[in-house]
């Protein structure tokens, strides 16, 4: 008997998409966030999904192996760094995401941590709770007139070029991926290369995927061509920036602010060096976790599963490894 069993990695996901799930004729298991990868392959191995709605945690080879029936992967959102998708690949399940269902919200989110950061909203928080009137001496920035880079301009920064631009930040972005009428569309400029963007950029924003060309893309290197003073916001993937590089810019002082919603490890150590830097505004990757997001997203990741399951197109866009499995199957 076919499995009618979806699988979501995660302790919930929007009740309008389980009711999805349910009118279809589908049932719903949950993992804990975060699980162990020996409880995982248990856990899959016992309901042996037709579908998996990828959202905390890794979902590796070794839980792909465990279900049989597995037909198709969907993430919870775009990035699909946690998602084994050659082993998807090997196996010929496509693996979708919902494009654009959290890009509002994560636009808001970076704007938020932008702001937060460069305004030190934080350290002047904590003073005043301390008893500690700083007004004498004070001199902060003004956002309106600095210049932002966007590396990636996918429907996330596209967003945040938007509300940027409404508060006088000049935009300018690196995508070699997108067209120039995208560009144009959103009055944006075009760098032609990331470094330019870097050195042209008081605050630059990471809204890129992460992969082994773009892991550790913010590192020394990259943070010397930056200005002194300047400001990193991250609420793409942790991997992009070199941590350790980081906490030495923001140190030394050539790095005047970070606002970041993602790490490198998640969740990251208790002891982490960013815990005792102010300059660092930290938030635990929840940028696109909205009620409006969450709507979306489980809709979009749930419909995702339902059209392949089903034997309707998710759209070419929304499978990642599409040209991998064309040619697997060719």
């Amino acid at each position: 008997m076919d499995s009618r069993n979806i699988l979501v990695t995660g302790p919930a996901i929007n009740e309008q998409a389980v009711k999805l799930i349910a009118d279809n004729g589908y049932s719903v298991a949950y993992v804990p966030p975060y699980t162990n990868e020996e409880d995982l392959v248990r856990i899959v191995a016992e309901v042996d999904p037709v579908g998996v709605v990828v959202r905390m945690g890794r979902f590796g080879a070794s839980a792909i192996d465990a279900a049989p029936s597995l037909r198709v992967l969907s993430k919870h959102g775009v990035g699909v760094d946690n998602i084994d998708v050659d082993a998807a690949t090997r196996r010929e399940i496509p693996v979708v995401v919902a494009a654009g269902a959290n890009a509002r919200s994560v636009a808001e989110h970076a704007i938020a941590l932008l702001l937060t950061t460069v305004k030190r909203i934080v350290p002047l928080d904590g003073s005043l709770r301390a008893g500690r009137w700083e007004k004498a001496g004070f001199s902060g920035v003004e956002v309106a007139g600095l210049t932002m880079g966007l590396v990636g301009f996918g429907a996330i920064a596209r967003h945040t070029a938007v509300y940027a631009k409404a508060l006088g930040i000049h935009v300018r972005a690196f995508d070699p991926f997108a067209d120039d009428a995208t560009f144009a569309d959103a009055g944006v400029t075009r760098d032609a290369a990331v470094e330019d963007l870097l050195a042209a950029s008081d605050i630059v924003s990471l809204h890129c995927p992460l992969t082994p060309q773009t892991r550790n893309l913010i590192d020394d290197k990259a943070i010397g061509l930056m200005k002194a003073g300047s400001y990193i916001v991250n609420t793409a993937r942790g991997g992009l920036i070199d941590e350790d590089a980081l906490v030495r810019a923001i140190d030394s002082g050539h790095i005047a602010g970070a606002g970041l919603d993602t790490f490198a490890t998640e969740p990251p150590a208790p002891d982490h060096p960013f815990w005792g830097r102010q300059q660092i505004v930290v938030t635990p990757h929840i940028g696109g976790v909205t009620r409006e997001a969450n709507v979306r997203v489980g809709v979009d990741a749930v419909e995702g599963i339902l059209a392949v399951i089903q034997g309707r197109d998710p759209g070419r866009e929304r499978i990642v490894n599409y040209r991998a499995l064309a040619k697997a199957t060719a």
